[in-house]
């Protein structure tokens, strides 16, 4: 064999030795590599069942948290309404389903209300449900716009409890009335008996006779007036309504002022310039709260001074008494406390008076309010509405018809 031969046979060798030593270091990576992915895989999986269990374990725990949210939302004693943006009942809990019946679920919010919910007071946020049961009524915006939470609250026992404190108020009250009202009523009631005893004797001449009728009189009204403010005040304003023309109210106002204004120097007048309107009320009561203001006006005055009553429209469509004095006026820190019965600065007041005019304008469902300046004037402002007039919307769209309004007062009273 020739040199040449051995030579090639060699680089052949050497050549396939290193293509042997090649894939023993290809092979080694790749079993290590596998040997890599594999604890990569291992690790993979561990993770991701570690995650499984996780997952597995946030789910079971909302899946208990939701339904610990169901039970407590079945176990509330109120109704919980969900209202989406077009304002349909979204969903509900079963105490919302009881208090306001079927159908319910994708109905019009504003059906609904309007079906089950009346209103029984001024509160906006109480209602009447078909059954008789009264619930408070709340809103609550949802996060995003996605709509309203409503919320339906049982108020009965709530209000039977309130019925019952002032219940309770009203004879201690009253029990207070009476002890002020002894004292109030004896010295008067003494006077005028002093008064017509002196009427009897014989030889007196009838200028006297004039004169003790004319005290035996006076002290007779006082009486009077103080035994319809204790009526009306344990009536707790229960009074009962019919249509009257303001007019008519305005002329006895002016009837009864007239022996008021005879005895004193006094200026007096009427201002009405809110024309002919109607009010549903009690006339006598609200002519007796008016003059109530009128007879305090005169006394401030101390026979001297300018009295005024306006009688306007406001721009609510509410008719607006005011009673204007050019008295002393009365201080900040007492003029707040006028309207709390049995508060007097009078030495010879019961009290009852300015509380009587707050009871009698908020059985009209007015509202009265006091201002006054020291040295310059004092003011009282009856607000009332007209008769006819529609009461504004209430929240969540509700709005109450005054005929509803009075029907359900007089059933209440």
């Amino acid at each position: 064999m020739s040199s040449s031969t051995i030579s090639q046979s060699h680089n052949k060798t050497e050549q396939l030795a290193d293509a042997f030593r090649l894939f023993n270091e290809l092979s080694q990576n790749l079993t290590v590599s596998y040997q890599n992915l594999e604890r990569q895989v291992a690790k993979l999986n561990d993770e991701l069942a570690t995650a499984r269990s996780e997952r597995l374990k946030t789910l079971l725990e909302n899946e208990k948290i939701a339904a610990r949210l169901r039970q407590i939302l079945a176990a509330l004693p109120a109704g919980i309404l969900i209202i989406d943006s077009t304002g349909k009942i979204a969903d509900c809990n079963p105490t919302a389903l009881d208090y306001l019946g079927e159908p319910l679920l994708q109905r019009p919010w504003s059906e609904v209300a309007g079906r089950s919910l009346k209103s029984v007071s001024e509160n906006p946020h109480e209602r009447q449900l078909p059954s008789g049961k009264r619930v408070g009524l709340s809103y609550n915006a949802l996060t995003e716009g996605a709509g309203q939470l409503v919320l339906l609250s049982d108020v009965s026992e709530m209000r039977a409890l309130q019925d019952l404190v002032d219940r309770q108020n009203n004879l201690s009250a009253m029990g207070e009335m009476i002890a002020s009202l002894a004292h109030q009523v004896r010295t008067p009631l003494s006077t005028a008996i002093l008064y017509a005893s002196q009427m009897s004797k014989p030889g007196l001449c009838e200028n006297k006779r004039q004169q003790f009728s004319s005290k035996i009189l006076k002290r007779l009204h006082y009486l009077e007036r103080q035994v319809n403010d204790m009526l009306i005040f344990a009536k707790g304003g229960r009074l009962s309504m019919a249509t009257f023309a303001l007019h008519d109210l305005l002329g006895n106002i002016e009837d009864s002022m007239a022996d008021r204004l005879a005895c004193n120097s006094v200026e007096f007048s009427i201002n009405n310039e809110a024309g002919f309107e109607i009010l549903t009320g009690n006339e006598p009561a609200l002519r007796g709260a008016i003059m109530n203001l009128l007879n305090n006006a005169l006394d401030a005055c101390a026979g001297q001074g300018v009295v005024t009553l306006t009688v306007a429209r406001s721009s609510r469509q509410k008719l607006i008494f005011t009673v204007r004095d050019t008295g002393p006026g009365i201080e900040k820190a007492l003029y707040q406390r006028v309207f709390e019965p049995f508060y007097t600065t009078k030495s010879s007041g019961t009290g009852l008076g300015l509380a009587v005019v707050d009871s009698v304008v908020r059985a009209h469902h007015g509202k009265v309010s006091c201002d006054s300046e020291p040295g310059i004037d004092t003011v009282f402002e009856l607000e009332l509405p007209i008769a006819g007039r529609a009461k504004p919307a209430l929240p969540g769209g509700f709005s109450g018809r005054q005929a509803k309004f009075e029907e359900l007062y007089d059933e209440a009273i």
